[in-house]
């Protein structure tokens, strides 16, 4: 589909027609029939422009659903499993919560878009640059963004164990990507590894536990650092987040349904509005379409709520809006359009179902009161916003595989940077509420033991001013296990059939030897030099990671434009 270009323009567009290597599998829109057929030839440049805006806009799309909607949802999932992160000292369950609930809700965005690009074995370079380039990014840019900002001690032990599971899994992708292809036995390997991973985590913080004897001893080298001060809790009422009431009324009233519905479908808290700075409220203008679209479409429940975050009107529309969306963007809505002995549409059938359902739960429960199974809401929650991430990051890919036909570049170099540049420089905050920067800590009894996995710049370098480095730079080694392995390993899988049992992963250009060996450098470089310092991390460690990131960048784009030429295996 690349020689499209080399045609005369009037031929554009039957070519894009014509030619099958220029389908787009799934998605909702045909991007390369948009800017080759629908623009003409001279607004190439606006359709491009078009086109990049709304890159950057699915990239919202994809951080606002992770964050308000699909961790929160992932959060009360874990609570009602008994999966608590509410503890006063390392347990079991804390790190295991850490290592998997929190780390698939931070990887969600990274894990889909991988998933989407190994559907196609024309994208799979995107997933590979995309991981590739974000595992550089996050342990070069991210890492020494937060050693310049507030030098600290590293902890010695995780930091030591999640760099050995890290090249490990580099060292495996890199023999997959030499021989060119992965069965199913080494997809499986990838998963295998992230379990052991988690077991390691839970058994290394068992031993520790004990050796220290239970006690919240104070935090060394060894040990990733706790907030301990001591504040009065917040009222119970108070509520920081966007969606809900900024105070709590001072006597208590009853109210109806529609002022209910009216006010929990409000993006905006208007206090919080005249409070924030000018560009804040422009970046908050952009994100209230998405996220009055994702109010009607994806119930959360919030365990940390007197309430649960029970709104009866909303929650029974949900019961509506939910499952059409499900239906409706699984496979671009092939399957919600399907027509059941060719006369009724599945669509049709579960609006039938599901307006009876909400029916019948709107009139035996209360607005006051939750029922007791509003627990299943989080799990509707959580498939509603998976559905949501799963179609922004299909769209996602299949711009980017247009922007690479259009300016004639390899899906690598677009994973490697936009992609990888998206998914890792987050949003306006982690989606890990427990251990965001500012947050009130309650009595020693109460304190939370943050596990953060995430990945999420602003946040990470927020959380390292705040006082608490060491937790940060921990998430920039420990997240990126999950993505790699799940992502790798997850994407391929779904991939496999019966009759064909693996997967061919061709890189389509000698970048990706480029992209494996700049990652790899940059984990030996950070293995070694981080212990000979004592694990004492200062702004010469940062300012050495960053000057790598701008070298290692100039090398792949000159390797992408043919400037410098590596003989590939």
């Amino acid at each position: 589909c690349w020689e499209v270009r080399k045609h005369n323009s009037s031929e554009w567009c039957h070519f894009i027609r014509t030619n099958p290597d220029c389908r787009l599998d799934g998605g909702f829109l045909d991007y390369l029939d948009g800017v080759f057929c629908v623009f003409p030839p001279r607004l190439l440049p606006l359709a491009v422009t078009l086109y990049a805006l709304w890159l950057l806009y699915l990239f919202v799309i994809l951080s606002v659903t992770a964050e308000k909607f699909f961790c929160p949802n992932l959060s009360a999932i874990s609570t009602n499993l008994k999966l608590s992160h509410n503890v006063a000292v390392f347990s079991l369950t804390s790190p295991l919560h850490g290592v998997t609930f929190l780390a698939f809700g931070n990887g969600a965005p990274d894990v889909f878009s991988a998933v989407v690009a190994f559907s196609d074995p024309r994208t799979a370079g995107l997933a590979i640059g995309a991981i590739f380039g974000a595992g550089v990014f996050v342990t070069t840019v991210v890492a020494g963004g937060i050693a310049l900002v507030k030098p600290f001690t590293a902890a010695s032990r995780p930091f030591l164990r999640d760099v050995i599971f890290y090249m490990v899994a580099i060292f495996l992708t890199f023999v997959v990507l030499y021989l060119g292809r992965i069965r199913l036995g080494e997809a499986l390997g990838y998963l295998g590894l992230y379990v052991f991973y988690v077991l390691t985590v839970v058994l290394c913080t068992w031993i520790h536990r004990r050796q220290r004897g239970d006690g919240l001893a104070p935090p060394g080298p060894w040990d990733p650092e706790m907030p301990t001060d001591v504040e009065e809790p917040e009222p119970s009422g108070t509520n920081s987040g966007d969606y809900g009431e900024e105070y709590r009324p001072l006597l208590p009233s009853r109210e109806t349904s529609l002022r209910i519905l009216t006010a929990a479908l409000s993006p905006l808290d208007y206090r919080k509005w005249r409070r924030k700075p000018w560009y804040w409220r422009l970046f908050k203008a952009f994100k209230v379409p998405v996220e009055l679209v994702l109010l009607l479409t994806v119930p959360v429940v919030d365990p940390d709520k007197d309430d649960l975050n029970w709104k009866r009107p909303l929650n029974c529309l949900h019961i509506l809006t939910s499952p059409l969306l499900c239906i409706l963007t699984l496979k671009s809505g092939a399957y919600g359009l399907f027509q059941i002995q060719g006369i009724f549409p599945v669509w049709g059938l579960v609006t039938l179902v599901a307006s009876a359902l909400a029916l019948i739960i709107f009139i035996t429960t209360s607005n006051e009161e939750p029922p007791k199974y509003h627990c299943v809401f989080a799990f509707l929650g959580f498939l509603a916003s998976a559905m949501w991430i799963n179609a922004a990051a299909t769209e996602l890919v299949n711009i980017l595989r247009t922007l690479g036909i259009i300016f004639q570049l390899s899906n690598t170099v677009l994973g490697l940077t936009l992609l990888a540049w998206g998914n890792s420089i987050g949003g306006e905050g982690s989606a890990v509420p427990q251990c965001s920067p500012g947050t009130r800590w309650g009595p020693p009894a109460t304190l939370k033991v943050c596990f953060s996995p995430s990945t999420d710049t602003f946040s990470d370098l927020t959380m390292a001013r705040q006082g608490y480095p060491r937790m940060a730079f921990s998430a920039c080694f420990g997240g990126i296990i999950f993505n790699i392995l799940v992502g790798v390993g997850l994407g391929c899988l779904l991939q496999m059939t019966s009759s064909q049992p693996l997967v061919k992963l061709e890189p389509d250009s000698p970048l990706v030897w480029v992209l494996a060996g700049a990652l790899g450098l940059s984990l030996v470089f950070s293995f070694v030099t981080v212990p000979a310092q004592c694990f004492q991390l200062g702004k010469a460690y940062g300012v050495c990671l960053i000057a790598y990131y701008l070298l290692f960048l100039c090398v792949a784009l000159l390797t992408e434009f043919r400037v410098i030429h590596f003989s590939t295996p």
